[in-house]
């Protein structure tokens, strides 16, 4: 038994054998034959109890191997199961937008797109949560999955973090409190979460390799915090440590977070993964916290090398134990043993409509000039929907967390089904489509327009060869007529992991490392003037014009070279472009092929396809732009906030002949608006709607759902007036970013140094009015000396149709010498209202708000005095204000932290 059984398991031994001897006293009792050969399957056991014997049964090596994630020749996450013990497999799945299907013989591989995690916290609906976790949790176990890796609990730091799409916004409360339901939901369909990316997880730009430095109490307040949360009110399961280091330290070799704050301040008890390649290191990780190696042998360091670190004493077989048990006692806990993963078919309409409901409820009015929303049909005859992918029927971020959908509705098929045939609705594109190329920095790509293969060619584009060398040797693998030349393959490029434009050709994976290319064809604009053209790439671009070569990108790094030519209008000019990743040569990364040919043009030229929308725009009643951006876990954040491909112009263009323009923007993260927002009547942010976009994009905008979504972060008038704009914030320097606006994240910073944001944290409008009333305050205490804070108020609908606000509260600077936000999100409440209708509302208060982490003392400290009270409609747009008086005394004992642990008990 290994010398380490406690009371505990000493009675778990001693039922056991009591159990034993009646059966043998007065026969056979009611167990199965596994319980008979295993008594870690008697369901009457505690979770923890059966956890210890089946660690007091494994040996060194199977516990070891049992650990060790394994490769084989199943798709996806998977961790064997082992069979003399009767352990099933961890079998895992992403998931923080929906269950990533990765076997081609389980349903074809598809399951419901739910939106966008930012999405669901832009419903600031906990009941949305709930229902989120619910189609997760069910199509995950009749899937044949039993974990989940998700939710996000990234925090959304900057702007231009290019997996913000898979946060719950920028305030650690508002991710708490929807993540708790989504966790829950999904834990009661016994599937198990691990929420990641265990931490300080904030950018893709060098996520492998940055070191993110921030202080104790900037991970306390707003990193740490919804771990917290969810582990005191979810019974969260298992964490993902990340791939970054975290104050010099690789996160998965952290013992800091993994033990001294996360078992010991959070009191967690499940286990820590890695992320997929994130371990670095044998002994060290194991003492640090973490349990559980992905993808483990033969790639990784436990296996073997973990064994003979046991065996040489580097590590102790306890700790072993202690990982072991804390897999199993969650699995166990979970019901995973009990409880195996089917598969079923999952109901793809019933979920549909779920994630039709919780799209439309997503989605953020951000701006009706003149009530131009909702569409009237009895008003309206006709409808433009512009847009290069509305006709697609399915928009996402890409990467890992991207899913095969069970149908797709288009955001034109459903304007049009809803329009119905009273109202005429016509498309066109009106740019390119938008793919992973346009990523890059750098100007805009050519548009197709432009572009020919030949002079006498019919078709837009330039002839294009690829190799799958560096050097264009022997016969090209794929050749095609390229739109754009806006190259980003590797990790982009492989199947299932990209969200490319169903318009554009799949490239082969073959290219999606060492590779070369060769754009050949003609180049004819519509008007004379100076055209300056440029290369975007990492590798060498060479672009010739009748021959001559114009510019020479060395591409040693990913970085753009312009060239200013003067071309007359309507003259064919022949082009060619020539790329290579000679970068991997150069000691670069292996990232794929990234290459743009770019431009900015002179005044007054105007795309075919702009032409073409400014035309349809003109002769009809409402002009739906459905703008997007290409948003995807990989290896670059966002260069800028623009909206890619020429659809800044595009928009510029059509508001130039339709005053009722509304933009229905598709993005995970804030777009810069500034260049078009005055021209245009009504804005909705969609975020990425999933599956049943197009549905619940109607919903919207003909107002059979009223808009009640407000933003989980704040949208900057641009990307320099943000609170993270140094290049030590963001990037980082030498591999390093810091952290150096401590707790001042999202709205906090934008209050704190003065920062006006075009839309505000928490902003979103309605298609009626509210009122809000007779606001009142109340501080008790319950019997552990913890405070309860609670505001109360009218809140009355005074316009004419049914809906839905979200009452958010603020507590303001604290009565104290530390510093502290002047706005801090505190408690929120979603309410339906009809027309005429008021209502009572109380919203119990986060006393964290009214507190703050002291690093001398590990606590979380109340201050004696009075704290402001802000309720509004949004961070910015405050309604009422009150005070509270709290106390020192009151909240002396509060949520000071422990020294607990899982350990084998």
């Amino acid at each position: 038994m290994n010398g380490i059984l406690g009371e505990k398991r000493k009675l778990a031994v001693l039922s056991l054998i009591l159990t034993l001897v009646l059966s043998i006293v007065i026969g056979p009792i009611n167990t199965s034959a596994a319980e008979n050969t295993f008594p870690w399957m008697n369901k009457e056991l505690s979770a923890k109890e059966r956890a210890n014997l089946l660690v007091d049964a494994m040996t060194l090596e199977d516990k070891v191997n049992f650990i060790t994630g394994n490769v084989n020749n199943y798709y996806g996450f998977y961790n064997e199961g082992v069979e003399k013990y009767g352990i099933p497999a961890l079998t895992m799945a992403d998931g923080p937008v929906g269950v990533r299907i990765a076997n081609p013989d389980v349903q074809n591989k598809q399951s419901t797109a739910m939106p966008a995690a930012i999405g669901l916290a832009a419903t600031w609906s906990t009941e949305a949560a709930k229902k989120y976790g619910e189609v997760l949790g069910n199509e995950a176990i009749n899937t044949t999955h039993n974990v989940l890796l998700g939710p996000g609990l990234d925090i959304a730091r900057n702007a231009f973090g290019a997996r913000n799409f898979e946060s719950l916004g920028e305030d650690p409360y508002l991710q708490t409190q929807i993540a708790t339901n989504y966790v829950k939901a999904i834990q009661s369909n016994n599937v198990l979460v691990t929420a990641k990316h265990y931490l300080l997880n904030n950018q893709e730009k060098d996520r492998f390799t940055a070191d993110s430095q921030a202080s104790e109490r900037a991970i306390n307040e707003i990193y740490a915090r919804p771990y917290a949360d969810l582990i005191k009110d979810a019974d969260l399961g298992s964490v993902m440590c990340s791939f970054n280091k975290v104050n010099g330290v690789s996160a998965c070799d952290y013992g800091d977070l993994l033990t001294n704050l996360l078992r010991g301040n959070l009191n967690f008890e499940g286990f820590v993964m890695s992320d997929y390649g994130a371990n670095v290191s044998t002994s060290k990780s194991i003492q640090a916290g973490m349990d559980l190696e992905t993808p483990g042998d033969p790639y990784g360091y436990w296996g073997k090398k973990l064994i003979d670190a046991v065996q040489n004493g580097e590590v102790s077989e306890e700790t072993v134990n202690q990982s072991a048990y804390r897999i199993l006692y969650q699995m166990f806990d979970k019901g995973l043993f009990d409880n195996p993963a089917q598969n079923n078919p999952i109901d793809a309409k019933a979920h549909g409509a779920i994630a039709r409901e919780i799209a439309a409820e997503a989605m953020v009015l951000l701006q009706n000039n003149n009530n131009v929303l909702p569409l009237n049909t009895e008003k309206i005859d006709s409808i433009a929907v512009i847009g290069p992918d509305a006709d697609n029927g399915f928009t996402a971020g890409g990467g890992s967390s991207l899913v095969n959908p069970t149908y797709t509705v288009s955001p034109l098929e459903g304007i049009k089904n809803r329009a119905g045939d009273k109202v005429k609705v016509e498309y066109t594109a009106g740019t390119d489509p938008i793919s992973a190329g346009d990523i890059l920095p750098g100007p805009d790509a050519v548009p197709s327009s432009f572009l020919l293969p030949t002079a006498d060619s019919s078709e837009h584009g330039l002839k294009a060869e690829y190799w799958s060398n560096k050097n264009m040797e022997g016969n090209p693998v794929f050749e095609h007529t390229a739109k754009q030349v806006n190259l980003n393959l590797g990790f982009y490029n492989y199947e299932g992991f990209n969200a490319q434009s169903p318009k554009l050709d799949k490239l082969p994976g073959s290219l999606n490392g060492m590779m070369s290319a060769r754009f050949t064809g003609v180049i004819n604009v519509p008007k004379s003037g100076e055209y300056t053209l440029s290369t975007t790439s990492y590798g060498s671009s060479k672009l010739y014009i009748d021959g001559n070569l114009i510019i020479d990108n060395a591409g040693t790094k990913l970085g753009t070279v312009e060239k200013t030519v003067t071309l007359e209008a309507n003259k064919n000019y022949d082009v060619k472009i020539e790329y290579k990743t000679d970068y991997i040569a150069n000691g670069g990364n292996d990232n794929g092929g990234q290459m743009r040919f770019g431009w900015k043009t002179a005044d007054g030229v105007v795309d075919e396809n702009i032409a073409k929308a400014v035309e349809l725009a003109k002769k009809s009643d409402v002009a739906v732009i459905v703008s997007k951006t290409y948003d995807s876990e990989g290896y670059v954040d966002r260069f800028d906030m623009e909206l890619p491909n020429n659809q800044e112009q595009l928009i510029s263009e059509v508001s130039k002949v339709n005053k009722n323009v509304v933009i229905v923007n598709e993005s995970g993260t804030a777009v810069e608006m500034g260049a078009w927002k005055d021209d245009v009547a009504s804005i909705v942010q969609a975020w990425y709607p999933g599956q049943e976009q197009g549905n619940a994009i109607a919903d919207v905008l003909f107002g059979d759902v009223n808009p009640s979504g407000k933003l989980p972060v704040t949208f900057p008038t641009d990307e320099d007036s943000t609170p993270v704009t140094s290049e030590e914030q963001y990037p980082g320097i030498n591999l390093v970013t810091k952290y150096t606006e401590g707790i001042f994240v999202g709205y906090r910073g934008y209050e704190e140094s003065g920062i006006k944001p075009a839309f505000s944290f928490g902003h979103g409008l309605s298609y009626t009015k509210f009122d809000y009333k007779n606001v009142k305050t109340k501080v008790t205490s319950n019997k552990s000396g913890e405070p309860t804070i609670e505001v109360s108020l009218n809140l009355k609908n005074t316009g004419d149709v049914t809906g839905s606000e979200v009452v958010q509260v603020y507590s303001g600077e604290l009565p104290t010498n530390v510093e502290t936000a002047p706005k801090q999100l505190a408690g929120f409440k979603k309410v339906e209202l009809q027309p005429g209708k008021q209502q009572r509302i109380t919203i119990q208060l986060d006393a964290k708000a009214f507190s703050y982490y002291d690093e001398e003392s590990n606590e979380w400290v109340m201050p004696s005095g009075q704290v402001p009270v802000y309720v509004g409609s949004s961070s910015s747009d405050i309604r009422l204000k009150t005070t509270v008086t709290v106390s020192n005394e009151n909240g002396k004992n509060f949520n000071k932290g422990t020294n607990g642990n899982s350990s084998k008990k």
